[in-house]
C-alpha cells in the first residue's frame, strides 16, 4: 500500500475521531458529565495525535499534545467541568478540526497561539505544568513507586520469576504479560510513553518492574532519550485488540511484546497469548523456550483464545461475533463505477423488454425474473451509497458556535431525524446550502436577547433542524422562533434594487421568494456572516441542481421555516412514461397520486382558459404540459386527454394534462446540466428501452410555473 493511501486512511480515521470527540463534548455540554464520555473524547484526540506524528504533521501533533494534556487532567479529576471549561474544550475542538483540515491541504494552517496559551494556562492552573509532570504526580497516577523500582533494578533477577506469587498477592488469577519500551526518538515529536502506560493501568494493569538496563552514564545521557521499559500485567479478561488499540499510532516508536501466558500450554500456530484454565491433572513442567512475542506493527489483531478449543470453535475462528457488524472501506470510485454499471444494466434490461414486447414475447417468465433481479440489484447497490444525514448535521453545532460568538446571540439547537439516510452525493452537496440557512437563521431570523425579552420570549433563541422520508423524497426543515420575514422591508428593498415594479402587487409567498434573488440582501452592513446578497441565491441554485425545491413558511413574530425537498438518489427512479404531442416524458412515481380520464361535464372553467377538475372534493387547476413547454400537436381538450394528479411540496396537489400513458418502469437519470444546461421544469433525461431519449419532468418546477394555490376552490 502506498503512503498516500495510508495517509488517506489516517484522515478518514481523523474524521471519525473528530465526530466522536464532538459528540462527546456536546454530551458534556448537555450535562452527561460521566467518566466514559471524557475518556471517549480523550481517546479520539490521542489517536489523532499519534497518527499525526507518524505522518510528520508537526503542527497538528503539537496542538493535540496540549489539548490531550488538558483532557488527561480532566479525566484524572484535576478540573471541575464548569460551563467555561466546556466552552474552552469546544473552542479547542474547533481549532483541532481546522488543524486536521490544514494537514489535509483543505485550508491554511490556523493561528493557534491564543488557543495554546489558554490551554496551557488552564492546565497550569490545575497545579501542574503542561510539559512535565513531577515524579510524585507520575507515581500517584501510575499507582507504583518509581523511585523504589529504580532502586531495585540491579538485582539481576528475572522480573517475572515470582509471577504466580505476585499475581496471587494482587488477586489476578490470569494475566497477559506485556513488555513496553519506547524506541529511540520516541520523545522527539512530543510523545509521552507514560500516557500509554496510564491507559494500561486504567484497564486494570499492574506495573511489575521497570527495566532501566539501557540507561547510560551521565556523560552520555540524553534528556530527550527513551531508556526505560515496563513489565506490565494486564488481566486476561481484557481483549488483546483493546491493548493493541492503545499502541496503534505509535507502532514505529514503541516496542510492544506479548509474553507467554501464566500457565504452560501447547503453543498455537499463530502468535497470540493463551490463557489456560485450571488443569484437573498434573502437567509436566514447561520446556525452556523463548517466549512467544508479537511486535507492532500488527498485521491483524487477534483476540485471546480459550484453552483447548473444540473443533467447532476452531472451524469458526475469525467469524464475526453475534451482534457485531463487519465493515470494509471501499474506494468511492469503485462504488461509483458499480452504480453506473447497474444503471447501464437497467437500460439494457429495458431495451430487451421492449424488443421482446415488440416481438409478442413479453410474458416470458425469465424476463420477469430478470426484471425482479435487476430491481433487487439496483436497490442493493443504492443502499451501499446511502448514508445517514448525521454527517452533515454534525457540522451545525460548530457553525452555531462561530455565529453566536460574532453576534452575541444565545441559541439552542434541536436536531431530529439525523439517522435518515439518503444518497452519498446528496449528503455531500447539501452541506453548503444548510450552512447558509443556519447562518441566515441566526443572523437575520433570531432577535438579540434584549429584543426577545422585550417581546415576551426567552433570551435563548431556538434553531430546529429535522430530516424525514416523505413520499420517496427526503424533506429537510430549518426553522427558527425568531422575528419572521419582514415583508414590507423585503418588498421595499426589491423595489429599490429594481427587482419588481413599484406598483407590483405580490402575495406573501412571492415576497418571501424575493430573498432568493441574486444580489438581494436586507442587511444594513456587510459582515463576514451576511450582507453581500449571495447566500440565499446559492442555496436555491444548489438545491435545484440536486433536483430539489426549497420553500419558505414565515409568520411575523413567530419565526421562519425553510423546507428542502430532495430526491433520495440522483441515479435511478421509478417513473411513468407519458406522451405529449410527439414528445415523450417521464413523471417520477413518487409525485403521482392517481390518473383520471374525466367526463366532459366534470370539467369547469375559470375565465376562458383555465380548466378545473374536482378531485375528491377539491377543485384543482389543470395544467397543460404542452403549453408550458410549447409543444405542438398535443391534446387541448381535458375531457379527451389523460389527467395525472400529482403532489408537490410547494403547492400541494395539482393536475398535469398529457396525451397518453405509455408505460411504467425504472429509468436511469442523466444530468442535463452536465451534458447541456439546466432547464426550468426538467429534472434530467433518460434513455428508454427503444433507444430514444425522454425528458424527466421536475414536478415541483412544473406545478409552481403558475400559482395554482390561488385558484383552489372547495366543492
Amino acid at each position: 500500500m502506498k503512503l498516500e493511501e495510508i495517509q488517506d486512511i489516517f484522515f478518514q480515521e481523523c474524521d471519525e475521531g473528530l465526530g466522536q470527540a464532538e459528540a462527546g463534548l456536546l454530551a458534556l455540554q448537555a450535562g452527561a458529565q460521566d467518566d466514559e464520555t471524557v475518556n471517549t473524547v480523550f481517546r479520539a484526540v490521542h489517536s489523532i495525535k499519534g497518527g499525526s506524528g507518524a505522518f510528520g504533521f508537526e503542527r497538528l501533533q503539537a496542538y493535540t499534545h496540549h489539548f490531550e494534556t488538558l483532557l488527561d487532567q480532566l479525566r484524572e479529576g484535576e478540573h471541575a467541568l464548569t460551563p467555561s471549561l466546556i466552552g474552552l474544550l469546544l473552542s479547542a475542538f474547533d481549532m483541532l478540526a481546522d488543524h486536521v483540515a490544514a494537514a489535509r491541504g483543505d485550508q491554511p494552517t490556523p493561528d493557534d497561539a491564543g488557543m495554546l496559551q489558554r490551554l496551557q494556562e488552564t492546565a497550569s492552573g490545575a497545579g501542574g505544568t503542561v510539559e512535565v509532570a513531577d515524579d510524585a504526580g507520575l507515581a500517584a497516577a501510575l499507582d507504583f513507586d518509581l523511585d523504589g523500582l529504580l532502586g531495585d533494578l540491579d538485582t539481576g533477577e528475572d522480573p517475572f520469576a515470582n509471577w504466580e506469587r505476585d499475581a496471587a498477592e494482587e488477586e489476578i488469577t490470569d494475566a497477559t504479560r506485556l513488555f513496553v519500551r519506547p524506541r529511540e526518538g520516541a520523545l522527539a515529536h512530543g510523545g509521552e510513553p507514560l500516557l500509554l502506560i496510564r491507559e494500561l493501568v486504567d484497564m486494570g494493569g499492574i506495573i511489575r518492574a521497570v527495566d532501566a538496563a539501557a540507561v547510560p552514564t551521565i556523560d552520555r545521557f540524553d534528556a530527550a532519550g527513551a531508556y526505560l521499559g515496563w513489565h506490565v500485567d494486564v488481566p486476561a479478561t481484557v481483549a488483546r485488540s483493546d491493548i493493541e488499540d492503545i499502541f496503534e499510532f505509535v507502532a514505529d516508536d514503541c516496542l510492544l511484546e506479548f509474553k507467554a501466558a501464566t500457565a504452560p500450554v501447547a503453543e498455537p500456530t499463530v502468535a497470540e497469548p493463551v490463557v489456560a484454565e485450571a488443569p484437573a491433572v498434573a502437567i509436566a513442567p514447561e520446556p525452556e523456550t523463548a517466549p512467544v512475542t508479537n511486535i507492532l506493527p500488527f498485521v491483524a489483531p487477534v483476540e485471546p483464545a480459550k484453552a483447548d478449543p473444540a473443533p467447532a470453535d476452531v472451524a469458526e475462528k475469525g467469524a464475526a461475533q453475534p451482534g457485531m457488524t463487519a465493515t470494509i472501506r471501499v474506494d468511492l470510485e469503485k462504488l461509483d463505477r458499480l452504480i453506473n454499471l447497474v444503471g447501464e444494466l437497467v437500460i439494457t434490461q429495458a431495451m430487451l423488454a421492449q424488443r421482446l414486447h415488440n416481438s409478442g414475447l413479453a410474458q416470458i417468465d425469465e424476463l420477469n425474473d430478470l426484471d425482479h433481479l435487476t430491481r433487487e440489484l439496483q436497490d442493493s447497490a443504492m443502499s451501499i451509497r446511502a448514508q445517514p444525514i448525521r454527517s452533515v448535521f454534525s457540522r451545525v453545532p460548530r457553525i452555531i458556535r462561530e455565529v453566536t460568538a460574532t453576534t452575541g446571540k444565545e441559541v439552542r439547537l434541536e436536531v431530529e431525524g439525523e439517522a435518515t439516510e439518503l444518497d452519498k452525493t446528496v449528503v455531500e452537496r447539501i452541506g453548503e446550502p444548510l450552512t447558509h440557512l443556519i447562518r441566515n437563521a441566526i443572523d437575520h431570523g433570531l432577535e438579540s436577547p434584549e429584543e426577545r425579552l422585550a417581546a415576551g420570549k426567552s433570551a435563548e433563541g431556538r434553531i430546529r433542524l429535522s430530516a424525514e422520508h416523505r413520499s420517496g423524497r427526503i424533506v429537510i426543515c430549518v426553522s427558527d422562533d425568531g422575528r419572521g420575514i419582514d415583508r414590507p422591508r423585503v418588498l421595499a428593498k426589491a423595489i429599490e434594487r429594481g427587482l419588481v415594479a413599484p406598483d407590483a402587487r405580490l402575495s406573501d409567498e412571492e415576497i418571501d421568494n424575493l430573498i432568493f434573488s441574486p444580489g438581494f440582501s436586507t442587511a444594513s452592513t456587510v459582515s463576514n456572516i451576511s450582507g453581500r446578497g449571495v447566500g440565499m441565491d446559492v442555496v436555491r441554485r444548489n438545491v435545484q441542481a440536486l433536483g430539489g425545491r426549497i420553500t419558505i413558511t414565515s409568520t411575523p413574530g413567530e419565526g421562519t421555516t425553510f423546507t428542502l425537498a430532495l430526491p433520495l438518489t440522483l441515479a435511478i427512479l421509478d417513473g411513468m412514461i407519458v406522451t405529449v404531442g410527439s414528445e415523450t416524458y417521464v413523471i417520477p412515481l413518487t409525485h403521482i397520486i392517481e390518473s383520471v380520464q374525466p367526463e366532459p361535464e366534470e370539467i369547469k372553467y375559470i375565465g376562458a382558459n383555465q380548466p378545473m377538475i374536482s378531485v375528491r372534493g377539491t377543485w384543482l387547476p389543470v395544467q397543460s404540459v404542452a403549453n408550458q413547454f410549447g409543444i405542438g400537436g398535443a391534446q387541448v381538450d381535458p375531457a379527451k386527454a389523460v389527467l395525472i394528479v400529482v403532489e408537490s411540496e410547494a403547492v400541494g396537489q395539482a393536475v398535469l394534462m398529457v396525451d397518453e400513458i405509455r408505460d411504467q418502469r425504472q429509468v436511469v437519470i442523466k444530468s442535463l446540466e452536465t451534458n447541456y444546461r439546466q432547464i426550468e421544469g426538467l429534472a434530467g433525461a433518460t434513455i428508454l428501452g427503444d433507444g430514444r431519449v425522454a425528458l424527466i419532468l421536475d414536478v415541483e418546477g412544473v406545478t409552481a410555473f403558475r400559482a395554482p394555490d390561488r385558484m383552489l376552490r372547495r366543492a
